[in-house]
């Protein structure tokens, strides 16, 4: 069956979806409204520093004169390269006030995974990274400063096209960039996942992941007081929840089981009573955890949504939904269809697995765009994910496995393909598989399983593919054999690996 319209529940909390209904605004000129309103209240904070809305507004006016000077302009790209900070949403910022397209990356990428990216992008700017590249791209430091002589009055009105183009790893072993289709505009007034109840919204995940990012930057124009981690901590986050009666928090279930497994009086040492929504998503969430949360903070506060970025369908339950439902993640939201299909294209009927087809209702190709990857889907223009699932005769999604090789650890989507292209270029290396092994922590771990052609240690690829692979996507466990493990086509049977290795219990040594 095809899934569509949420439950009275979920539609009633989160309001209508369309911007039609209400006015869309630049995104500069909500900032800037937000300023004359509270001049001094606080915008963004991260450590022991807080910038106020009028600061932010003329500090991002100077920026984006400087960031014109070095060439930014409407509809091009910039690459902020930068750690959760205020510099990164200054970046941003700038971006957009000039009608360019941030385009977020981990600061930690090395040169061969960013000239990747760059070459895709072309970006008029890089904003961060340390790396030493060769290539003449424009470039400033994380630290930069514009000149005083560059005025912090307010800038004409320009709107991108697009207000973000997150990257993705891909199945070819190729980045990705994820074009958003949505203009640089935004209905302040609109409902939007409860941010309008909120006054303050915890970051808590890096914001080179599109989620953080593009959730924050939308709290920013219901004018919340972004309370921004530099890096994830448990006990931090909670502290900071307390300190600053946050109200709007977005998780990923790595982060949700790191906090619960803290000691139960060190937990609840935290007054966390101003949580009003709590969001997870990235991931699957395990039922006991997601039941532990209910029981803790009130199933009417905890919310679960399940879509990609580049959003041609998205599903959304809460967790008093989710009781009477255990186990999905909801059902498609008012604007997208949803349908189960065998891998001929049929639509299977409910209960039954298959993989996981969406469109929005404005059309194929109507959210994004790629650039460096074609999109995967039907003639009628459902687009998959490589997600396995089923429908019950209610509408209700629930996940099943993926068809794809996707490794899924602590939220962050990884590629095997990728990281096997960097270890088989090692010249000691004959063959590889790199798979996902179940982990209590993270969901997934990365495992490489490697045929060396001479001898060679798990000390020599680590610090092979330190210049060549962002750490998260760095195998944690490495397993020598002596067979080949890809067949006679080149092909290679991940999913029996990992099927053995998890039966056994972890690698096979």
């Amino acid at each position: 069956m095809t899934g569509r319209n949420t439950s009275d529940t979920t539609s009633n909390a989160l309001g209508a979806l369309s911007d039609a209904e209400f006015e869309l605004q630049p995104f500069a000129q909500i900032l800037a409204d937000l300023a004359g309103a509270n001049p001094q209240g606080p915008a963004i904070t991260c450590e022991r520093r807080t910038v106020c809305w009028e600061e932010l507004d003329r500090r991002t006016n100077r920026l984006a004169r400087a960031f014109a000077d070095f060439g930014v302009s409407r509809d091009s790209l910039v690459t902020i390269a930068l750690p959760n900070s205020i510099a990164f949403y200054e970046s941003a910022i700038a971006a957009l006030k000039l009608g360019a397209t941030p385009q977020p990356v981990s600061y930690r990428l090395p040169k061969h995974e960013l000239q990747a990216i760059l070459g895709l992008a072309k970006p008029s700017l890089l904003v961060g990274s340390n790396t030493d590249l060769t290539d003449g791209q424009q470039r400033i430091d994380a630290d930069y400063s514009p000149p005083p002589e560059f005025s912090d009055a307010p800038l004409p009105i320009v709107v991108a096209d697009s207000w973000r183009a997150p990257t993705s790893g891909g199945s070819t072993g190729r980045p990705k960039l994820i074009v958003s289709k949505q203009r640089a505009e935004f209905a302040p007034e609109r409902p939007f996942m409860g941010m309008e109840d909120a006054r303050s919204q915890l970051v808590a995940g890096p914001l080179y992941h599109n989620a953080p990012f593009s959730l924050s930057l939308h709290g920013l124009t219901k004018g919340h007081h972004l309370v921004v981690m530099p890096r994830f901590n448990a006990q931090q986050a909670l502290s900071l929840i307390a300190q600053h009666t946050i109200e709007w928090a977005l998780f990923v279930p790595t982060m949700m089981s790191r906090i619960w497994r803290l000691e139960t009086g060190q937990r609840d040492s935290f007054d966390i009573s101003s949580l009003k929504h709590v969001w997870h998503m990235a991931a699957p969430c395990p039922e006991w955890l997601k039941q532990a949360w209910i029981d803790w903070i009130g199933a009417e506060k905890l919310w679960e949504l399940y879509g990609g970025t580049e959003g041609q369908g998205v599903t959304v339950i809460r967790g008093d939904e989710w009781l009477e439902h255990r186990g999905s993640v909801g059902k498609p939201l008012p604007g997208y269809s949803m349908k189960i299909c065998s891998p001929d294209g049929t639509e299977l009927p409910p209960t039954e697995v298959g993989e996981i087809y969406m469109k929005p209702d404005s059309g194929q190709g109507s959210t994004y765009r790629y650039i460096g990857a074609e999109p995967t889907g039907l003639e009628d223009g459902y687009e998959t994910l490589g997600d396995m699932g089923w429908m019950d005769e209610e509408g209700y999604l629930y996940l099943a496995d993926r068809k794809t090789d996707m490794i899924l650890s602590g939220g962050a989507n990884i590629y095997p393909a990728e990281i096997e292209a960097q270890i088989e270029a090692h010249p000691k290396v004959r063959s590889v598989a790199v798979i996902g092994l179940p982990d209590e922590d993270m969901g997934q771990i990365v495992h490489a399983v490697v045929q060396p052609s001479t001898t060679l240690t798990q000390e020599e690829l680590s610090h092979w593919l330190e210049d060549r692979l962002v750490r998260y996507k760095q195998p944690r466990s490495y397993e020598f054999v002596n067979q080949p493990l890809r067949d006679d086509a080149g092909k290679v049977r991940r999913k029996a690996l990992r099927e053995v290795r998890i039966k056994q219990g972890g690698p096979t040594p």
